[in-house]
């Protein structure tokens, strides 16, 4: 009999995710019922938002349950179905988890198929929810106005990288990412991003105004916290901030502290809106469509981190909380 390896949730964390917050069990392969399918899971996407997940309750109506497989975005390739919707062969996506067989059907757990022609961890981030995330969170969300100022947080991440380059696509006059490595800010610039900035530096604020001295028109925030505050300074007249995220925060207890700075959205008649990508969903395919074909001409770029092996997924997750990674972190089942 086949064994399937599952690495199960068994703990809720106090701060950043520890190696006992996991067990690993190692059963056999299910069987699989009428109207169900097996798949053989090949990639694992890394995301801040498992993080949540771990919580108590979770977030957004999603939450991991302890004594089950971790809960993870993944793509993998049907083995074996019982159900119309899925043929041997076919390549998926879904809600998997950390394991190396799951049992998808056409309702609750339901897979998408993955085009022929994309790659499995392009599935996972820039044809994934990272491309979703920003492609509406910067178009329906930001809606850049051609020549504007576009600054972004966590800007050599899966979803900070793609944002930065559609604002490009979009017409803006200045791009601006903030990331903490020399590696990450040589890479935002070869992606065409006017200035990378070190966010860690004590200078922040100095540089941000010799870089963007015409102000802010756009601040895509996947990060929260005192940053937030530096950006809502020197936010323009009708300027947007885009809450995408907060993984300043995630592993805190709590909620923490808020803006300091909020009032300039009045002072500056600008709006603040968060966002969840989920909502689009049925839209999906019409961003897929344009960032498929932005890929093939060139003018959007990814990277992808590729991890070997299971065991390493909850370091994996513990690097993308700490930012020790360059674009897209995955891991290779």
């Amino acid at each position: 009999m086949m064994k399937n390896r599952r690495l199960l949730f068994v703990g809720h964390p106090a701060g950043e995710p520890t190696d006992d917050c996991f067990e690993l069990s190692v059963d056999e392969v299910p069987e699989i019922g009428l109207g169900e399918a097996l798949v053989q899971v090949t990639h694992l996407s890394v995301d801040p938002a498992q993080r949540m997940w771990m919580n108590p309750g979770g977030v957004y109506e999603v939450g991991a349950r302890i004594g089950s497989p971790m809960l993870s975005l993944a793509v993998g390739e049907v083995i074996a179905s019982r159900c119309a919707a899925y043929t041997v062969g076919d390549r998926v996506s879904g809600m998997l988890g950390w394991q190396e067989y799951a049992v998808v059907d056409a309702g609750l757990r339901r897979a998408m198929p993955v085009p022929a022609e994309v790659e499995g961890p392009a599935a996972l981030g820039v044809f994934g929810l990272n491309g979703q995330t920003a492609y509406w969170g910067l178009l329906d969300v930001g809606r850049p106005v051609p020549g504007e100022s576009v600054l972004v947080s966590a800007a050599a991440g899966a979803t900070g990288s793609l944002v930065g380059q559609l604002a490009r696509i979009a017409g803006a006059g200045q791009v601006v990412g903030l990331a903490g490595s020399a590696a990450k800010r040589e890479w935002l610039t070869e992606l065409g991003f006017d200035a990378a900035i070190d966010y860690r530096a004590d200078d922040l604020a100095e540089q941000l105004d010799r870089t963007c001295p015409a102000g802010i028109d756009i601040y895509f925030d996947n990060v929260g916290g005192p940053l937030l505050d530096l950006a809502l300074e020197r936010l323009n007249v009708g300027g947007r901030i885009v809450l995408c995220g907060a993984i300043s925060a995630y592993n805190d207890s709590g909620w923490g502290p808020g803006p300091v700075q909020y009032r300039q959205l009045i002072r500056k008649r600008g709006r603040m809106q968060g966002f969840i990508v989920m909502d689009y969903a049925p839209r999906y395919s019409d961003a897929l469509l344009r960032l498929r074909a932005w890929e093939a001409d060139g003018r959007l770029r990814h990277r992808e981190d590729i991890v070997d092996g299971l065991d390493r997924a909850p370091e994996a997750l513990r690097r993308v909380l700490r930012g020790d990674h360059v674009g897209k972190l995955i891991v290779a089942v």
